[in-house]
């Protein structure tokens, strides 16, 4: 099987897509001759014009609208959003008009709109350009969230979200757009809320999500040799929550890590961890651990920066610990 990169995973779900609906259109900054800042979307101008590609102003709550009334009245919009620290910008056009005009209109009313943006530090971006907020837009009813942690699942995710009659939120980690991975030539989807089971073990689960997963596959990687089998889950999308997989594992191994590069406080690793505790609470031998993002804004500094986020070696630290049957906190 040929291996591309995630940023080619995601330009050629979209222009497949895009050649096999003509009612899909793709709006944002730069998304046009620039091919956004990453150069995800290079190409895609030349094949299907700039009515169908559009380069907007810098006014993310007004060509965010637009995609709205766009969805409401047939059209599929996918709208490029930079960077993901600009949700704020949207929150109403995204959490209260196309979240709610489903149930607010007794279903008569669809908004098929792709909303894809990025998360992920370590990239030296600074405070307002390295956030990872997708826990903002899971704690809203009415929106899907998915979250590819490689080429594979950023292909057949983008392409489900497409075709999805509802509103549909990609975080893609911008560190991972060169990243290669094996992605068939044929069609294929990835349904929603079908996690992935990476890596089978039985001494504890590392739960990860987005480009945590392959931090949790190197901390297995690196407990497999003191002899500590760990299974790897990507749960692949947050908005609906594979709970039976995470449940199935849990219950095997008796352990587990959530791991997140979100802030940890009011998180994904948060939420994920009380459905654990909640519905596995017997099969326990260890409080489930989580690992997020430290509280703070993301420093510039790449020395302080570097240390905000959960890495490969505090992973297996704490995995270390979790079976050797310490009590402990992540904090």
């Amino acid at each position: 099987m040929r291996e591309i990169t995630l940023s080619k995973a995601v330009n050629e779900a979209i222009a497949e897509e895009m050649r096999r609906d003509e009612t899909i259109f793709l709006l944002g900054e730069d998304v046009a001759e620039a091919g956004t800042p990453f150069k995800v979307l290079s190409g895609l101008v030349e094949e299907f014009g700039t009515e169908r590609v559009i380069d907007t102003p810098i006014s993310e709550p007004g060509f965010t609208g637009i995609a709205v009334g766009a969805a409401l009245t047939g059209s599929r919009p996918i709208v490029d959003l930079m960077f993901g620290d600009f949700l704020f910008l949207i929150m109403d056009q995204l959490c209260n008009q196309a979240a709610k005009a489903y149930y607010m209109s007794g279903g008569k009313l669809n908004v098929p709109m792709v909303l894809r943006t990025n998360l992920g530090a370590t990239r030296r971006s600074a405070a307002q350009h390295s956030q990872s907020l997708h826990a903002l837009v899971a704690h809203i009813p009415g929106l899907k969230v998915a979250l590819p942690s490689s080429a594979y699942e950023a292909k057949g995710l983008m392409k489900t979200a497409i075709r999805d009659n509802n509103p549909v939120v990609i975080f893609e980690d911008k560190l991972m757009y060169q990243d290669k991975a094996p992605v068939p030539e044929e069609e294929y989807l990835i349904p929603f809320g079908e996690a992935n089971v990476k890596r089978q073990g039985k001494d504890i689960t590392l739960i990860g999500t987005s480009s945590m997963v392959q931090v949790a596959e190197a901390a297995a990687e690196a407990l497999a040799k003191e002899g500590i089998e760990a299974e790897v889950i990507d749960p692949r999308t947050i908005v609906p929550l594979d709970e039976e997989t995470l449940l199935r594992s849990v219950k095997k191994t008796s352990r587990a890590i959530v791991i997140d590069e979100g802030h940890q406080s009011y998180g994904i690793t948060g939420e994920i961890a009380s459905r654990l505790n909640e519905k596995a609470f017997y099969h326990l031998d260890a409080p489930v651990v989580r690992m997020g993002a430290m509280d703070v804004p993301v420093p510039f500094s790449p020395a302080l920066e570097d240390l905000t986020v959960p890495t490969v070696e505090k992973v297996t630290a704490m995995a270390r610990r979790l079976v050797a049957g310490e009590m402990i906190h992540a904090a």
